[in-house]
């Protein structure tokens, strides 16, 4: 009897994810849902010309080979495998994706590669369909995080849930029967990566999040099932608490999403804000700095303040960001890629940053992520931010839309120029109106 109720909650996330029409999401979830692509596409195509991007790249059409599916920007053909790992890490390699608190990750990062590369293989596939299986990759996701966090007492990186929310949207939109997505989401949860994210942490490469792996891990899995290979019994008839499954349809958790306007981890971004706050109030000049004080929860002091010597030891740094914020008034694309991370201004400057964990802040950790930031001065002044947390947190200091699309074209103009910048918002906003999904892969391609 108890197997038969667990197996109902399965059951439920099958049916959502099969049954779930466009019309079925409500106005502020559609719209919401074009604001996560435009965010989630630009950190994807601004990510594309980062070193690990390129390494996966020339390593998808290596050993990825196929004519299904594309790897953004350079309009490579390879496998739809290939492309959601290429996709992948070049999706979450500027770590300025969207996250989901309490699952601590990025649900976006992970469902949006599979779902490019699933597309380009489904039939007769519009925008309207596209941003449903967009939807439901976002609510099945953080909810398999939800479920994995609770099963599994250390934490682990997103590609370990995202696996699980990837299979959810490449199997819905290849139209796989209920039977078969169930196999495909138990071969997906099986074989994800239960990446140890502090060991990430204290030594950062470009595992990162482990998102290029799980969007793998979930292409593969659904092709995997269709051929008829049998996975376990998936992890939502073990959920906890079974109103994470039963708000399936009538509570959209990608509501609650936060956004990244800075290109570092989020656990460093309320420092960021806190010294660009000191600095506003007080008109500071970097060289007026004798030493600065972050005080912040114990996950944040965990990041790394030594000289970073490539991008993921820039992104994962507390001292490093802040100094970039104090020289450059932003921490985009640009500061955390060479030349500008080994820049002997901002590294003298970053020496000068001392971190401890204040018992306050470490208390209300997941749920809200502070800082306070104390600036020392040469004259003997101590000013400091006063608790401050991220920018674009829900669920009141959310972007309005005319912010992440001025973050949009200022981190993707770069790659594919004014135009297409502005042809792919246009296509974004209006996105449920289109017949193909060719139209915005093409958009993304350079030249």
């Amino acid at each position: 009897r108890w197997r038969d109720f667990m197996e109902v909650l399965t059951n439920k996330v099958l049916r959502f994810i099969s049954d779930t029409r466009f019309e079925d999401l409500p106005d502020n979830v559609i719209h919401q849902a074009k604001r996560c692509l435009l965010d989630t596409l630009g950190a994807l195509l601004a990510g594309s010309g980062t070193p690990v991007a390129r390494i996966m790249s020339s390593f998808a059409t290596k050993y990825f080979r196929g004519a299904k599916a594309t790897i953004l920007v350079s309009g490579e053909q390879v496998s739809p495998i290939g492309a959601a790992l290429a996709n992948g890490y070049a999706c979450n390699a500027l770590d300025i994706d969207d996250g989901y608190r309490m699952v601590k990750g990025h649900p976006g990062g992970c469902v949006l590669p599979v779902l490019l590369a699933a597309s380009e293989s489904a039939v007769h596939l519009r925008g309207s369909d596209f941003l449903t299986a967009f939807v439901i990759g976002y609510e099945v996701a953080i909810r398999a995080g939800l479920i994995r966090h609770a099963l599994y007492q250390k934490y682990h990186a997103s590609g370990s849930w995202g696996a699980v929310g990837g299979a959810a949207v490449a199997g819905r939109v290849l139209g796989l029967d209920q039977n078969t997505l169930r196999e495909a989401m138990g071969v997906a949860e099986y074989h994800a990566p239960i990446s140890p994210m502090m060991k990430g942490i204290e030594k950062p490469s470009m595992v990162k999040d482990s998102i290029g792996w799980g969007a793998m891990v979930a292409m593969t899995s659904v092709l995997m099932a269709q051929e008829g290979f049998t996975g376990i019994e998936p992890l939502f008839s073990e959920s906890p608490d079974k109103k994470w499954i039963e708000g399936l349809g009538n509570e959209y958790l990608i509501l609650n999403l936060y956004f990244k306007p800075y290109a570092v981890c989020r656990w460093s971004q309320p420092a960021v804000v806190g010294v660009l706050r000191v600095v506003k109030q007080n008109d500071l000049r970097p060289q007026s700095i004798s030493r600065i004080r972050i005080r912040t929860f114990a996950a944040a002091a965990a990041l790394s303040c030594d000289p970073p010597k490539n991008t993921e030891e820039a992104q994962y740094n507390l001292a490093y960001p802040v100094a970039a914020a104090l020289y450059d008034g932003q921490v985009g694309p640009s500061q955390v890629l060479p030349p500008r991370i080994f820049d002997n201004s901002l590294l003298e400057l970053a020496d000068k940053v001392k971190v401890e964990v204040a018992s306050e802040f470490e208390e209300v950790f997941p749920q809200k992520t502070y800082a306070e930031v104390v600036v020392h001065t040469k004259d003997g002044r101590e000013l400091s931010s006063g608790r401050v947390e991220p920018m674009w947190e829900p669920p009141h200091g959310l972007p309005a839309d005319a912010e992440l699309e001025e973050k949009f074209v200022g981190i993707v103009e770069p790659v594919l120029g004014p135009q297409k910048v502005q042809e792919l918002a246009r296509i974004i906003w209006g996105f449920e109106k289109m017949d193909a999904i060719k139209p915005l892969i093409n958009a993304c391609i350079r030249g």
